[in-house]
């Protein structure tokens, strides 16, 4: 009988995937896996990394018996902390090899902790050289009249101090449909139409809409509906950071509970008499029911 592996957890937004009987080809992406890591964690599989090295070569050194010149016999702290001083070829000359085991274990030591030393220091400098977004999206979307006609919106905000450029925004829905000749319900992804999908510059936030109209696979729709059909948003940003010249992209997904009708984004632009505008980013997500007139 086949052992059953554990499933694959793939989070994407909201949305959590369990990837059952997934199987990797040939050797695992350690790169990326790496590169994925938070910065806590980041540090502390260095940190194991460099003590678990130092602990196998300690044990090398006491293996070897009197190998060592001057250290201690059987003594496992000068073994680790020779292998300390050789991996960062410190040397501070006090203990040095005395037979041709203790030089091939130092000089095998030594390549080691120059392999480490460089792919450490290359790692955190792809890590510091990332360009990070920073925007921030709506928590929730609202369905209300602009223009006289009925648009999805939400927000977003650039926290970046500089302004971004070249901004693109992307708006997709997706919900489950009845389809009569498989006589089955699948999911259908529509690419939703917005007012306007690219800004030239892009300082600081900016309501995007999508007008359901006729031609919108939103029209006449409710809140029951969208409850029913399950339906969910994904909406993605790609921008150019000035600072870096490099593109960055950031993405949120929504789910139809976060959709509410008959409410609209509070106000967050003051113009001031010097034409300055002051963006409160404290309400970005905050939200008001529509006057009833």
């Amino acid at each position: 009988m086949r052992k059953s592996r554990p499933p694959v957890t793939i989070r994407s937004g909201k949305i959590e995937f369990l990837r059952t009987n997934s199987r990797h080809h040939g050797w695992p992406d350690f790169y990326r896996t790496v590169l994925s890591l938070t910065w806590p964690r980041f540090g502390l599989a260095v940190l194991a990394l460099y003590l678990g090295i130092n602990l196998l070569f300690a044990v090398a050194y006491l293996l070897g018996g009197n190998c060592i010149a001057e250290m201690t016999p059987g003594s496992f702290p000068s073994a680790f902390f020779f292998s300390v001083q050789t991996l960062s070829t410190v040397g501070f000359g006090h203990l040095y090899p005395a037979t041709v085991y203790g030089n091939a274990v130092t000089t095998l030591e030594i390549v080691v902790g120059m392999f480490f030393t460089a792919v450490v220091t290359g790692l955190i400098f792809v890590r510091f050289s990332r360009p990070i977004a920073r925007l921030i999206f709506s928590k929730t979307m609202v369905i209300c009249n602009f223009g006289g006609k009925p648009c999805l919106q939400l927000r977003v905000a650039n926290q970046q101090h500089q302004p971004m450029v070249e901004a693109e925004f992307r708006l997709m829905m997706i919900r489950r449909e009845w389809v009569i000749e498989e006589d089955d319900d699948v999911r259908r992804f529509y690419s939703l139409k917005l007012d306007f999908d690219r800004l030239l510059l892009f300082p600081s936030a900016v309501t995007i809409r999508h007008q359901i109209d006729e031609n919108s696979p939103l029209y006449g729709v409710t809140a029951e509906m969208l409850e029913e059909a399950g339906t969910r948003f994904m909406t993605s940003i790609v921008c150019t950071d000035t600072v870096i010249q490099a593109s960055v992209q950031s993405q949120a997904d929504y789910s139809w509970e976060d959709v509410h009708f008959d409410h609209r984004f509070v106000e967050i632009y003051t113009e001031h008499a010097d034409g300055r505008l002051e963006v409160d980013y404290g309400r970005v997500h905050d939200i008001e029911p529509v006057p009833s007139k």
